[in-house]
């Protein structure tokens, strides 16, 4: 039986996705965070998923065009409909076996039915010492980011 929890997406960077410095464009890698964050969730929680956000987005390394990219993406945390899916991001020469990381982020979905309501998801459990360490990682990103937006909505204005 095939994990639920993961999926690695896995395609070559075209000369179509570069920048004006030659390099793979940042917003190109967050659309795909966003696709591998997607069918991860879609997978495991076998619905429509919709992004809340996507946070914690971390650059390390350019990708260049014609290397090969691979996103890895994992369920690290579950709310009730809420998904946290951690996403590695690796880029290499594909005549090469080396593969380098090139960034991460963490991409939170919410299941929905037909209508667009929230439904519920099934329950993760952290199973290994970094399992449990991604998942406190998503648990504080999610208090972080609530902080965060109660700041903002007292600094601003009503509408």
């Amino acid at each position: 039986m095939s994990d639920k929890r993961t999926i690695d997406f896995r395609f070559l960077a075209e000369p179509t996705d570069v920048n004006f410095g030659g390099k793979v464009h940042g917003g190109i890698v967050m659309k795909w965070m966003d696709q591998a964050g997607y069918a991860c969730a879609a997978q495991w929680s076998g619905k429509y998923c919709v992004t809340v956000s996507i946070g914690a987005i971390r650059f390390i390394r350019p990708i260049l065009v014609g290397q090969l990219v691979t996103l890895k993406a994992k369920v690290v945390h579950t709310g009730s409909s809420s998904m946290h899916i951690f996403i590695e991001i690796e880029a290499g020469d594909p005549k090469l076996s080396k593969m380098e990381k090139t960034g991460h982020c963490l991409v939170v979905f919410v299941a929905c039915d037909e209508k667009g309501n929230p439904v519920n998801v099934p329950s993760w459990q952290a199973q290994t010492e970094v399992d449990s360490a991604l998942e406190q990682y998503a648990i504080e990103a999610k208090q972080a980011a609530k902080s965060l937006d109660a700041r903002l909505h007292q600094a601003l204005p009503p509408v």
